[in-house]
């Protein structure tokens, strides 16, 4: 378990008779950034949802940062950074006291809110915007300070669920920089994604069809197990 930041078993969630992730296998080595990939609906999300300590799997078993996501679910939560694909901000809160109520909800004490606020203004240069409500900021700053905000308590794991859903791809390429830098740290980042071109950032990628994994490895290497130049050419032979 030491080597692994994530480690999954047979992880099944059913919904009456729908089964909505199936027996899926797989590890996530600990400062590796991981992609979970799919289209909409082949079960990232629920998967995701089981891994944070939200919803129960039904059959399999998973730890991350080596708790037990059936019986440690609270510490799990405590421990790992999460942003969703609606970034989490209080769009009526300033850009300080989102950072400031987030620093209080992970239990840090004045003093280190005080510390990590400072921090993510200098990182991000919202000094400037520091008392301007959250609404007002360019959707490419929400992204980076909702990221921010999600490892103000300096976890190991950050999960990102469809982190640049709905912005150009020039701000998707700043932010997967931004995301770079945070692995090069040390933090181990798992990301859900659907665009299938953001495989290529990724040191390993799952891709789900289905609720299942029909493919798991290194995006050179599923390129050439299937012939293919691209990722979208891989997961097109295997969504047939």
């Amino acid at each position: 378990m030491n080597e692994y930041a994530i480690k999954v078993e047979g992880l099944t969630k059913r919904f009456g008779d729908f089964t909505a992730v199936d027996a899926i296998t797989f590890n996530v080595s600990k400062g590796e950034i991981f992609g979970f990939l799919g289209a909409n609906g082949a079960g990232k999300t629920t998967a995701m949802r089981m891994l944070i300590g939200l919803s129960k799997p039904t059959e399999g078993t998973g730890y991350v940062a080596g708790f037990d996501i059936r019986t440690e679910a609270e510490k799990i939560k405590k421990g790992i950074g999460y942003m969703s694909q609606k970034f989490s901000l209080y769009n009526d809160l300033t850009v300080k006291e989102n950072i400031r109520f987030y620093g209080g909800i992970y239990g840090l004490s004045k003093k280190q809110i005080t510390k990590k606020t400072t921090e993510i203004m200098e990182e991000l240069g919202l000094f400037e915007v520091a008392k301007k409500p959250v609404a007002a900021l360019p959707l490419g700053w929400k992204q980076r300070l909702a990221f921010a905000v999600s490892m103000v308590h300096d976890p190991e794991i950050v999960f990102l669920d469809e982190p640049t859903g709905g912005v150009d791809p020039h701000v998707r390429r700043q932010f997967w920089e931004t995301i770079y830098q945070q692995a090069d740290a040390g933090r181990t980042i798992f990301v859900t994604t659907h665009y299938m071109d953001e495989a290529e950032y990724c040191d390993r990628v799952s891709i789900m069809v289905a609720g299942k994994v029909e493919a798991l490895d290194s995006p050179d290497n599923l390129k050439n197990q299937y012939d293919s130049e691209t990722m979208d050419e891989v997961f097109l032979k295997l969504a047939r």
